[in-house]
């Protein structure tokens, strides 16, 4: 049995984001501030998607989908991270730190892929709207989320496995907020380079096939657009800005994350750029989808109007 401060040769210590400066008191505030905003916000969303009837359709099911997604992706990092801040050197188990890499990469990638069927959803309704309702039938959506879960798991599986497999000999002291795989890639005391081959195999993979299918979607859907006249142009770009701006701002980060050179790496730049990835998106993402959205500021009414209505009997 070890005791409360030892930690056994398997676990790794997360060296955190801040440090415990009034300065960094201040960020942790925020940051969990932002964690309880993502939270209720996509929260919220999903309430309002189930119990309102009037947004049962496909659109809204995945955007349901996307906010739980959200709500997972601060789940799995910020409740640790605050941990380690208020008591700096807790280890974290070989165990969960391959659950914590598995949960990541799952979420982020069925987010990859969930924003392609999203705008596969935009291109039917937009272009084909007589077959919209048989083509993404509620079966068809059960199953479409269905292998967008099964597939993201799946490369989930193989790169944690792969991942937790390579010796770690040396320093088990990961500088990161939270277990991610280019920061334990550098601890480890073996040669990687057959690994991140196939790390780059499969973020080209979950990558290409869904911004291929987003680009692909919204170049129908513009070429359809420049033939309507201006009020129905102003209706279907105004169904497809609040996606286009969740996607803008995925892939932004992703391919700022992911694709900068050797040289402009560093663990600092790292952190910023994966502290914005998991904490800004859910909490910017509920309001993109409910500010310009009459449906969901609709349901919100009529949500908040049943709930005086109960407070007054």
């Amino acid at each position: 049995m070890k005791s409360g401060n030892e930690t056994s040769s398997t676990d790794f210590i997360l060296l955190g984001l801040l440090s415990q400066t009034n300065v960094h008191m201040f960020s942790m505030a925020m940051i969990l501030l932002a964690f309880i905003a993502a939270v209720s916000g996509n929260g919220l969303l999903i309430l309002l998607i189930k119990v309102d009837s009037s947004l049962h359709t496909p659109m809204y099911f995945f955007l349901s989908q996307l906010a739980f997604m959200d709500i997972c992706q601060t789940l799995i990092v910020v409740p640790k991270m605050a941990a380690d801040f208020l008591t700096p050197g807790n280890p974290i188990s070989a165990a969960g730190c391959g659950v914590q890499i598995f949960l990541s990469l799952t979420m982020g990638g069925a987010e990859c892929l969930l924003l392609a069927v999203m705008a596969y959803d935009r291109y039917l309704a937009i272009c084909n709207p007589l077959q919209y309702p048989l083509l993404l039938s509620k079966r068809v959506c059960l199953g479409l989320t269905g292998g967008v879960w099964i597939g993201t798991c799946v490369d989930a599986l193989i790169l944690t496995a792969s991942t937790m497999h390579l010796p770690y000999c040396g320093s088990k002291q990961i500088n990161h907020f939270f277990c991610e795989v280019p920061a334990l890639l550098k601890l480890s005391s073996s040669d990687t380079s057959h690994y991140e081959t196939l790390l780059c195999v499969c973020s080209i993979v979950m990558s290409l096939i869904p911004s291929s299918t987003i680009l692909a979607s919204y170049a129908r859907i513009l070429a359809l657009v420049l033939r309507m006249n201006s009020t129905r142009q102003q209706k279907a770009l105004a169904t497809c800005s609040s996606h286009l701006t969740v996607v803008g701002m995925f892939y932004g980060t992703a391919i700022f994350m992911y694709m900068r050179p050797s040289p402009y790496h560093s663990p600092e730049k790292d952190k910023i750029l994966s502290l914005f990835y998991t904490i800004v998106p859910p909490v910017l993402n509920p309001f993109i989808y409910s500010l310009r959205n009459r449906d969901v500021l609709g349901a919100l009414r009529k949500l908040v109007g049943k709930c005086r209505v109960f407070q007054q009997n």
